[in-house]
């Protein structure tokens, strides 16, 4: 699958590349990201193989991140216009100013100007809510994103590390009142890191929007780079964002990956990203990069064909609990005569119908 084999995000006519190019690592304030100068060549390769998917955020590397883009992509409008820029907003870019982040509407409507003038452009493709602001009420965020898209400075908006609920709320919200409603969800969705299987991810395919994973490799846990024998003097760049999940379990996800990958002649990180893109809800995958090598080994994945066999090896070592009301659903079966299975046990029909008039509510 090429990069140009581009997909609609959601419930929208908006086509993406299956995988996104990720710029969290755009700048060096971080101590750990890519120097100017290599974030615009990864910039360039990725556009060059047809690549039209860029993410990033207002906080990413302290604002720098977007300024990088907007440097090299905002005076060049011919390339600008056929790209989908996504930026997020939330992230409070000025300590000590309570309204300087949030999901607000004095908080958005200035993170929206900052962000244009970092990226050189007049609208942001697609807008994300960074995260869930429990201090905002949800419509009074809704409200304001549609301000913004009826304004022309944002086209599209999406949700990112949201609980299902309130996600369903700012939907409907959009919807009753023929606001924007949200066409894409942005969550942490690897191998490691399967519970949002449990509801945020058929929670969006009900409502309508586009699933876009970040962090597909659990922050490298998952290239193999790491092993058992190591693992309490890893010094990963990122700290206990990394090594806190050096754990038995993903663990032995890796060693499933590198049989899979010895069989295909690919490494574990390639095959790991296959196995996200490859999911159902999935429509792109958020790709992080750091050097022009990662970037190219990351886009081969895309080339890889999990077999089902694979796939079911994947899906067992990475298995996780389901939560309730999961958990539960499956020991009550309905049944069509009116009797259930209740944990393995058939019970007698639960006939609730009124005996008599008398007997009705």
């Amino acid at each position: 699958m090429p990069l140009t084999h581009y997909q609609t995000l959601g419930r929208s006519g908006l086509r993406v590349s299956p995988f996104c190019l990720g710029t969290m690592t755009f700048g060096e304030d971080w101590d750990w990201g890519s120097s100017v100068e290599d974030s615009k060549k990864i910039m360039d390769a990725y556009i060059d193989r047809g690549g039209n998917f860029l993410d990033t955020a207002n906080i990413y590397t302290k604002g720098h991140s977007e300024k990088i883009i907007g440097d090299h992509l905002g005076k060049d409008p011919a390339k600008r216009d056929r790209l989908v820029i996504a930026t997020k907003f939330l992230g409070n870019m000025f300590p000590g100013d309570p309204n300087g982040g949030g999901a607000h509407r004095k908080a958005i409507f200035n993170a929206c100007e900052h962000s244009l003038r970092r990226l050189q452009t007049d609208h942001i493709d697609l807008y994300w809510m960074h995260f869930w602001d429990r201090h905002t009420p949800i419509d009074e965020t809704m409200r304001a994103i549609d301000d913004l898209v009826r304004a022309g400075k944002v086209r599209c908006f999406g949700i990112s590390d949201t609980p299902a609920f309130k996600c369903v709320q700012a939907q409907y919200e959009a919807i009753f009142k023929n606001w924007t409603p949200s066409i894409a969800l942005q969550i942490e969705y690897s191998l490691a890191e399967r519970t949002v299987e449990n509801e945020l991810i058929p929670m969006a395919k009900e409502m309508g929007m586009g699933v876009t994973p970040w962090s597909p490799l659990k922050g490298g846990v998952l290239t193999g780079k790491y092993s058992r024998a190591d693992k309490d003097s890893a010094n990963a760049g990122r700290g206990a964002w990394v090594e806190n999940h050096l754990t038995e379990r993903n663990f032995k996800i890796v060693d499933e990956l590198k049989r899979i990958a010895e069989n295909l002649d690919a490494t574990p990180a390639q095959v790991a990203l296959a196995w996200v893109q490859a999911k159902p809800a999935v429509t792109s995958t958020i790709i992080g990069a750091r050097t022009m090598d990662q970037l190219q080994a990351n886009l081969k994945a895309l080339d890889i064909e999990l077999t089902d066999d694979h796939a079911a090896a994947l899906d067992d070592a990475s298995a996780i609990e389901p939560t309730f009301p999961q958990s539960f659903l499956p020991n009550v079966t309905d049944n069509v005569q009116g009797g259930a299975t209740i944990n393995g046990v058939k019970s007698e029909p639960w006939n609730l119908a009124p005996k008599s008039d008398d007997d009705r509510w």
